[in-house]
């Protein structure tokens, strides 16, 4: 053969949905044969999806999957095939890569290594795998590793290299946070370069609760040069030719898409989590707490473009603290987006409240209490929304006041999923501008305004929290980098601020618990990246 056509099926599949995840790989198989191409490759654990969690303790749950890779190799003629499912051997279950061919699975391999740390939690599961894996296509040797494998330099890559492999089809689920494609991509470069190999990285593409996986799969050269890269956060079939010394060959060498600058790929990250989290669970429509502010408007702008004007609705909710510019600029955004609004004034319901509760708060001043009543207000009046029409309500918290505790378990915490849960406030901003950048969606008000809850007069964040530029800074690094007390003392030398952010931070683990899902863009997450106990009397000191 002179030369090899390989495929890379950048799909999305669907944690579960073993028959329509079958349906796309034998879609993508045949689109790859029709191309003619002479393998294809799907990501990890295409055949269930990823991750499956504790799917996997489920012997039904096995037994489809092992069901559902016998049918697609029946199916798989013309072509050959890699692709991920849930192997079962004694003395276990692995995580596994089934080679297909001529209508059979003609080997399969196991991953060796298992992540566990962060959202990883591979070994609770699986086995280790104990070989690598090596087979030869149109006369040249390859090999094969899925996802962890790659980021060992004495892993399996190496030990297939020495068995002659000239090109590794490496499958991926690798979840996306901000920056996770460069390092990919320097360490795939440097395994090239080091084991003199061809590398083939296939990737999921899609959301998956709090996870988006972002394709961007490519290939790189022996020499470590990308040759060819798949689209960022779309399904694609990426196409490229080598010839029988696995050198690429010219015609294909334009298959490459441009990255994404770190705002647009963020961005990009948080529209495709939302589009899917909404519809593969069965929603349609999601309806939004506009408040005037920033948080609400960069949420209701991420949620149209995800979903459309038309599945989108704002309901604004002002009460005696509101102040007028929020009325205006709620009004303008929700014309711009050309999504629905409602306005639904508290004021009333408040006094309610205050009323039938003022034999029991008798004696006693005003304090959070009061503001808390008013977000739980708007809390129900969001929830029988979404009770009486079956929207989704997207909560509209960012990371810097989550980590602080400066928000209301229900009220302003009460719905379904938190688009910007894990964007801190500084970048809420930087993103708002980026929606910005070709004409004006969020009013330009919202983004000079100092951002206040407006559930007491006057009322401003910083009369909680330090400034957001001041306050993210500590966030990262104590949240996404563990750094200690001392040690962030040391780079702020703010002692009593930092001392202070902490107990907050630490203190609002109760409420984190008890929090929606949210998409997760950077390296650590509130979540399964950080499972701290409610219960702990550890203090940074």
């Amino acid at each position: 053969m002179k030369t090899l056509r390989i495929a890379i099926a950048q799909i999305n599949a669907t944690v579960g949905d073993i028959e329509g995840n079958s349906r796309r790989i034998l879609e993508y198989a045949d689109r790859a044969r029709r191309s003619q191409a002479n393998i294809v490759v799907f990501p990890e654990l295409a055949v269930c999806g990823y991750p499956p969690e504790d799917l996997l303790l489920k012997p039904s749950f096995i037994s489809e999957n092992l069901k559902a890779i016998n049918r697609i190799a029946e199916k798989i003629k013309g072509i050959t095939a890699i692709i991920g499912f849930v192997g079962k051997e004694k003395p276990g279950l692995y995580n596994s890569a089934a080679l297909i061919a001529d209508g059979k699975i003609k080997g399969v391999y196991h991953k060796t290594r298992l992540p566990n740390y962060g959202v990883f939690d591979e070994r609770r599961y699986f086995k280790e795998g104990r070989a690598p894996f090596v087979f030869k296509i149109g006369g040249i040797t390859c090999g094969i590793s899925i996802c962890e494998d790659l980021w060992y330099t004495q892993g399996p890559v190496r030990l297939e290299a020495k068995k002659g492999a000239r090109i590794i089809f490496a499958i991926n689920a690798s979840p996306y946070h901000a920056g996770k494609g460069k390092l990919r991509r320097d360490i795939i470069t440097k395994q090239a370069k080091a084991n003199k190999t061809f590398i083939a990285y296939a990737n999921m593409v899609g959301g998956q609760d709090e996870l988006v996986f972002d394709g961007q799969s490519f290939v790189v050269n022996d020499k470590g040069k990308l040759i060819a890269q798949a689209k960022a956060f779309e399904e694609e079939l990426l196409i490229v030719d080598l010839n029988g010394r696995g050198a690429v060959t010219a015609p294909l060498q334009i298959a490459m898409t441009r990255p994404l600058n770190p705002l647009d790929e963020i961005y990009q990250a948080l529209v495709l989590g939302l589009r899917d989290y909404v519809y593969k669970n069965g929603f349609k429509k999601v309806v939004i707490g506009l408040s005037g502010g920033i948080d609400s408007a960069l949420t209701a702008a991420i949620a149209k473009e995800a979903l459309g004007p038309e599945n989108t609705a704002g309901v604004f909710m002002p009460s005696m603290f509101t102040s007028k510019e929020s009325g205006m600029d709620a009004l303008k955004l929700v014309k711009n987006l050309g999504i629905k609004l409602h306005e639904i004034p508290i004021t009333n319901v408040f006094e309610a409240y205050l009323k039938d509760l003022s034999r029991v708060f008798k004696g006693h001043p005003k304090n959070i209490t009061e503001e808390n009543i008013q977000a739980r207000i708007r809390g129900n009046i969001l929830m029988a929304i979404s009770n009486k029409f079956g929207y989704l309500v997207l909560t509209t918290g960012n990371k810097s006041e989550i980590s602080c505790g400066y928000c209301t378990l229900y009220g302003d915490m009460a719905g379904g999923f938190s688009i910007i849960k894990d964007v801190p406030k500084t970048l809420v901003y930087k993103l708002a501008k980026f929606v910005n950048k070709d004409k004006e969606i969020i009013p330009g008000r919202i983004l000079t305004r100092p951002p206040t809850a407006e559930l007491k007069p006057n009322q401003k964040d910083t009369d909680t929290l330090p400034p957001y530029p001041i306050l993210d800074p500590i966030i990262k690094a104590y949240v996404e980098e563990d750094k200690s007390l001392e040690e962030i003392i040391k780079k702020t030398n703010q002692k009593a601020l930092v001392s202070k952010v902490i107990r907050m931070i630490d203190a609002s683990e109760y409420k984190r618990r008890q929090a929606s899902p949210g998409i997760k863009i950077t390296p650590k997450a509130f979540g399964k990246d950080r499972r701290m106990p409610i219960t702990n009397r550890f203090i940074e000191r």
